[in-house]
């Protein structure tokens, strides 16, 4: 994902609509991210897809890794337990979260 540029990479809004379709196009060649503004204050934040789909995949492999983290510490709940767990949600009798151990 490219760099916010302070320069050119804030938008007000209204600058945004007249000029969206100049503005989409420079995030897709730059891979940079525009914040829109409203008011004054950050009110948006528009990626281009790749910058998009490092980003979700940064997060989604980090998130992974801890998983394997927890695993290998032993941090794990039984299927059976979160299974049941989840059954008895809404129900009179609904049991505690299960934790590791």
């Amino acid at each position: 994902m490219g760099e916010l540029r302070v320069s050119t990479g804030i938008v007000p809004l209204g600058d945004f609509k007249a000029h969206a379709s100049r503005l989409l196009r420079e995030i897709g060649e730059s891979g940079g991210p525009i914040v829109i503004t409203q008011n004054g204050r950050p009110a948006a934040v528009v990626l281009s897809p790749q910058a998009y789909d490092e980003m979700h995949d940064r997060v989604f492999l980090a998130a992974v890794e801890a998983g394997i983290v927890q695993a290998d510490a032993g941090l794990l709940v039984d299927h059976e337990r979160v299974q049941a767990w989840v059954e008895s949600w809404g129900a009179n009798n609904e049991e505690p979260m299960p934790l590791p151990g």
